[in-house]
């Protein structure tokens, strides 16, 4: 078991720097997070405000049409199916692939962290959050991937899923009717955690929230993988 998933991450690591599109998606709000907390600095403007905004994007974004469109991808090309009969199993495969979009998302979220300015017990803190969103992401990615029988199908289920857990937070601030409705997706909840880190512990409703959202995803990839399997 651990060979064939040892065997997937390394493939994925190599079809990373073939695929710019791909590897755009793991370095843009990394890179956005370090040139806005280095270069932009206003009156009253919340410490970590750039980190806090662009980690919970990060998370919306990076590992959910990631996760999405690999998956996608190598079930359209046949690639999927051709592992497949060479004795790897779906397991396998899944966490091959999840571990590392999730490893190297996380690599994301740590340099995010640094570029905002966190330390310490609230530097690791950070990290715990980011990974729990992750989790959830590559949940959700895995549903559509699995779900959809080409890339074209996941690309446009991706887009709206992605804007929504993307953006959501980000419009909550400005909009009480959209923060109500927001209050029920993961991404906000996380958002949140991250805004009171070394200030307030987290709330039943948040942990919930999150669990909640991470249920749903499961049982969504559930149904997809026995309605289409990853042939």
């Amino acid at each position: 078991m651990m060979k064939h998933i040892v065997a997937i991450l390394w493939k994925q690591i190599k079809d990373t720097f073939k695929n710019k599109t791909l590897l755009i998606q793991f370095l843009m709000f990394p890179a956005m997070t370090l040139i806005m907390e280095n270069l932009i600095n206003m009156e009253d403007m919340p410490s970590h405000y750039f980190c806090n905004l662009f980690g919970v994007m990060y998370i919306g974004m990076a590992p959910l049409t990631s996760m999405a469109s690999i998956i996608s991808e190598e079930k359209e090309k046949n690639t999927l199916r051709a592992l497949l009969m060479s004795n790897v199993k779906p397991g396998e495969y899944l966490i091959g692939v999840g571990l590392y979009i999730w490893c190297i998302c996380m690599i994301g979220a740590g340099v995010i962290g640094y570029a905002g300015g966190y330390t310490g017990a609230d530097y690791g803190e950070f990290m715990l959050i980011m990974g729990i969103g992750i989790l959830v992401s590559l949940l959700i990615g895995a549903a559509i991937g699995t779900w959809s029988k080409s890339q074209m199908m996941a690309t446009s289920l991706t887009v709206p899923v992605m804007m929504v857990f993307s953006f959501l937070p980000m419009l909550a601030m400005f909009n009480e009717t959209i923060e109500k409705v927001a209050k029920f997706t993961y991404s906000q909840q996380i958002y949140m955690m991250i805004n009171q880190l070394g200030n307030a512990t987290f709330t039943g409703e948040q942990i919930g929230v999150i669990l909640g959202n991470m249920l749903i995803a499961v049982v969504a990839f559930v149904y997809a993988f026995r309605r289409s399997g990853l042939e």
